[in-house]
């Protein structure tokens, strides 16, 4: 599993850096304490210098900016005292640049840049979910593992016990990954952000660490939060000498967050999830950040009766239940392959007491909400027409390729 080494990006860390000394900044202003608010503005000149190191494309901004924060400090009793500020422009010619009211419009800038990218994170990355862990049928031991760290991280504690900050979960495609993340958010009513790799990729340069930072900010402000990253492996895969400068930011960025400095010392529940149907392309400083790796593996027979009552509540069986669940395993079926299967196997007697069902199209929406859908039992006749329809992707090599890798890399 070997890598390039990666230099880590802290351009996350130090703009939250740069939002406390900022903060401070105004704080000591209200106060009317020059000594501090000077401090402050060379610390937050200093740190803009830094994070200009991380932003390439924005280094000159950055800097510009840096100056600026420099030249409050360097006429913070004008700053204080406009009036003085006022008399001294009338004697002395000043530029653009020797103005203090500048610190202004610094202030502007980065604010607007920093709530440019939360907003996007609120705007598309949070979910509620209504998902809770009974929806899910099977997977008691993954379920009970994710409780017990829900619990430990609001129970008061010893500083040495500490719950896990990072689960990956890995599997084949339709096991259930999603809807335990979403469990996780619903069952606790925390904020639930779903992220794909296509929402925080971005074609402008340097922006998705951007979207990496202010979505771990997002989540600190409105805690306990679940993160929950699919398809994971799209966002970091294993490094090489052709990757991007944009996507090795982007990589370095997260996995500062997934470090979690930020969060050392406090309560706030801040868990990441993520998922992979190909555990073995991931970044192995990324697999090191997931101390805890999860094979979600496809159900079993007491799952696949479960999920198929799940998805058929509402309904009777009148089917040999035992013998359905059999076959299921046999055929290498999914979480997902049982939904779409049990969908099939309704859609068939409906259509078998619905006759001519779609001529009713004819009539209005409102005289529609008038009639009543007809049901009847499932049989083991619907669930053989849909058996014949729904086909798993998997083959019984593939389902050892994931063990290989859960006995070698799982924990």
């Amino acid at each position: 599993m070997g890598g390039v080494v990666l230099e880590i990006d802290l351009y996350g860390a130090l703009m939250s850096q740069f939002k406390r000394a900022k903060k401070e900044y105004e704080i000591a202003k209200e106060k009317k304490n020059e000594s501090i608010a000077k401090k402050k503005a060379l610390e937050c000149a200093k740190l803009l210098r830094q994070i200009a190191k991380y932003d390439e494309y924005n280094e000159k901004r950055y800097l510009e900016k840096a100056k600026k924060w420099e030249l409050v400090a360097n006429n913070i009793e004008e700053v204080f005292n406009p009036s003085k500020a006022n008399k001294s422009k009338s004697t002395k010619k000043s530029g653009p640049s020797n103005k203090p009211s500048s610190s202004n419009t610094t202030e502007d800038e980065v604010e607007n840049e920093i709530d440019k990218f939360k907003n996007f994170v609120k705007n598309n990355l949070i979910q509620k979910s209504t998902i809770k862990w009974e929806d899910i049928g099977g997977l008691e031991e993954v379920k009970q593992l994710m409780m017990e760290t829900i619990v430990i991280s609001a129970l008061q504690k010893p500083a040495s016990i500490q719950p896990w900050k990072g689960i990956l979960l890995f599997g084949p495609p339709g096991t259930g990954k999603t809807l335990l993340a979403s469990a996780c958010a619903g069952s606790l009513e925390a904020t639930f952000f779903n992220v794909k790799a296509s929402s925080v990729s971005s074609k402008y340069y340097g922006e998705s660490s951007k979207i990496i930072s202010a979505l771990y900010d997002v989540a600190r402000e409105l805690h306990p939060s679940i993160v929950f990253i699919d398809e994971i492996d799209a966002l970091t895969t294993k490094r090489s000498d052709g990757i991007s400068e944009a996507s090795r930011r982007m990589l370095s960025t997260l996995l500062t967050e997934l470090d979690g400095f930020q969060d050392k010392g406090s309560d706030r529940l801040i868990l990441t999830l993520s998922a992979t149907n190909t555990p073995w392309d991931l970044d192995e400083a990324v697999l090191s950040r997931f101390s805890r790796r999860i094979y979600i593996p496809l159900p079993d027979k007491k799952a696949t009766k479960e999920i198929i009552k799940i998805n058929t509540k509402g309904l009777k069986l009148d089917v040999n239940l035992d013998e359905i669940a059999d076959k299921c395993v046999e055929r290498l079926y999914s979480g997902r392959d049982l939904k779409n299967l049990c969908q099939d196997a309704i859609w068939n007697m409906i259509r078998d007491v619905n006759k001519d069902l779609y001529k009713m199209a004819n009539l209005s929406y409102k005289e529609l909400k008038r009639r009543k859908l007809k049901t009847r039992a499932l049989t083991d006749d619907d669930f053989e027409e849909a058996f014949k329809k729904i086909k798993s992707p998997l083959t019984k090599s593939i389902i050892k390729k994931y063990e290989k890798w859960k006995e070698e890399f799982g924990g």
